[in-house]
C-alpha cells in the first residue's frame, strides 16, 4: 500500500486535523470537491472549461444518488446515466457527452480511490467504507467511430451560406425601416458571421480577436492588412495554453476583405471602443461574447428558415468541405483550421455529390481521353 504523501490534493493537507463536524459526510465530500480541484489545477487544467464542469457533474451524482461517494455502487452510477438518456423526451444524450462524462467520473474516482491521497483510509476511518472504482470497460461506451455527433449535423451547401448572410444583412435594413434601435449591432452580427466562415474559426477564436490580429500577407498585397488573422486562441490540448495560427485570406473568399474594410473603417468605430482592443465590439464597449455570437447565428438562421439543427459551428465544417471542394489539399485545409491531425480534418469535409461527380469525370477523361461521355 502506498503511504499517504504530501501531494496536491492529500487529504490530510485539505481536511483539518482534529476538527469535529457535526455533519461529516457533507464536510468530507467537500474536502474531495476541493483537492480534486486542486490536484487539477496544478496540472494546469482551464477552470472554467475543464475543472468547474467535472466538478458539478459530481455533484449531480451525488443529488441523484442521494449518497456520497463512498457510498456508491456501479448500479447507482448506471441508473445516472439511464436517467440522463431519458430526462429529455426528442432531446437525447449525445454519445460523445455521455462518454465525457463518464471520463470525468472514472478520473474522480482514481482521485479518490489512489491510496496516495488517503481518501481511502480516511473514510474507512470516518464512515467505515472505502470508495472505489466504479467504471470499467465492461459498463462503459466503447469508442467504435471517429465521428459521433448528431448525424443531422453538417456543412451548408454554397446557397445555404448565401441565404444565411442575405438574412442577416436584410436584418439590418428591417431594423433601419422601422427606426428601431439595433441597426449597428445587427450590422455587426452579419460581418462576424462572414468572418466565422471566411476563416473557418471556432467561437472562441473569434470573440478572442483584437484588432491587432490583422495580418498582411506580402505574397497578395491586394488584400492589404487583411491577408490572413492571427488566432491566438485556438483550442488548446489538455494542460496546454491556447494554439496559436495564422489563417491566411484564401482567394475564393477575398470578398471578406472589402467587409471587413467597412467593419474596421465603418462600423466599429461607431461603437466607439476606445482604446479597448477586442474587434468585436458590443453596444457597451465591451469584448463580444461567445452566447452573443451563438446568438447572431441562431437569428440569422432562423430568419434565412434553415433547418435547425444547423449551428454555429456548421460555418467551420463549411469552410472545411467548401475549401477540399476548390481543389486545396488537406495538409494546406488542416494547417488553415488548426487541425492537430489529418483524420479530424477528414471528418469535418463533407463533400458535395457535384464535388464527387466532378472528380470522377475528371478520371474517366484521363482514362478514356476527351471523348468519354460523348455520343457516337
Amino acid at each position: 500500500m502506498s503511504a499517504v504523501v504530501d501531494m496536491p490534493g492529500a487529504a490530510h493537507l485539505v481536511l483539518a486535523d482534529g476538527v469535529v463536524h457535526l455533519d461529516p459526510e457533507p464536510a468530507v465530500l467537500e474536502a474531495m470537491l476541493e483537492g480534486w480541484a486542486l490536484q487539477q489545477r496544478t496540472r494546469f487544467l482551464n477552470w472554467e472549461s475543464t475543472i468547474r464542469p467535472r466538478i458539478a457533474l459530481v455533484r449531480r451524482l451525488t443529488r441523484f444518488t442521494n449518497e456520497y461517494p463512498w457510498q456508491w455502487d456501479p448500479a447507482e452510477v448506471e441508473a445516472f446515466f439511464d436517467h440522463l438518456r431519458t430526462r429529455r423526451p426528442g432531446r437525447p444524450l449525445a454519445v460523445s457527452t455521455a462518454r465525457n462524462y463518464q471520463n470525468d467520473l472514472r478520473l474522480f474516482f482514481d482521485y479518490i480511490t489512489d491510496t496516495r491521497y488517503g481518501w481511502p483510509s480516511m473514510c474507512n476511518e470516518r464512515f467505515g467504507r472505502a470508495p472505489v472504482q466504479l467504471l470499467h470497460e465492461w459498463n462503459t461506451i466503447t469508442h467504435t467511430s471517429e465521428y459521433e455527433g448528431a448525424a443531422e449535423r453538417r456543412p451548408l451547401a454554397y446557397d445555404e451560406v448565401q441565404t444565411l448572410f442575405d438574412a442577416a444583412d436584410g436584418r439590418v435594413g428591417e431594423i433601419r425601416a422601422r427606426r428601431r434601435k439595433g441597426s449597428l449591432a445587427a450590422l455587426r452580427d452579419a460581418i462576424v458571421l462572414k468572418t466565422v466562415y471566411a476563416f473557418g474559426l471556432r467561437r472562441q477564436e473569434a470573440c478572442g480577436l483584437d484588432l491587432c490580429d490583422l495580418r498582411r500577407n506580402p505574397r497578395v498585397a491586394d488584400y492589404g492588412r487583411f491577408g490572413a488573422i492571427f488566432v491566438r486562441y485556438g483550442k488548446a490540448s489538455k494542460g496546454g495554453p491556447p494554439k496559436r495560427r495564422s489563417v491566411l485570406t484564401v482567394p475564393e473568399m477575398d470578398w471578406i476583405v472589402g467587409v471587413l474594410d467597412q467593419y474596421v473603417s465603418e462600423v466599429r468605430p461607431a461603437f466607439m471602443p476606445g482604446k479597448h482592443p477586442a474587434f468585436w465590439i458590443t453596444e457597451r464597449r465591451d469584448r463580444m461574447s461567445l452566447r452573443r455570437l451563438n446568438e447572431a447565428f441562431e437569428t440569422a438562421r432562423q430568419a434565412a428558415d434553415l433547418p435547425p439543427e444547423l449551428d454555429l459551428h456548421s460555418l467551420r465544417h463549411s469552410y472545411v468541405t467548401h475549401l477540399i471542394e476548390f481543389g486545396y489539399p488537406e495538409k494546406f485545409v488542416q494547417d488553415q483550421v488548426g487541425h492537430a491531425y489529418a483524420s479530424t480534418t477528414a471528418i469535418y469535409s463533407h463533400v458535395s455529390d457535384e464535388y464527387r461527380n466532378r472528380l470522377l469525370r475528371r478520371s474517366l477523361q484521363a482514362r478514356h481521353g476527351d471523348l468519354w461521355g460523348q455520343e457516337t
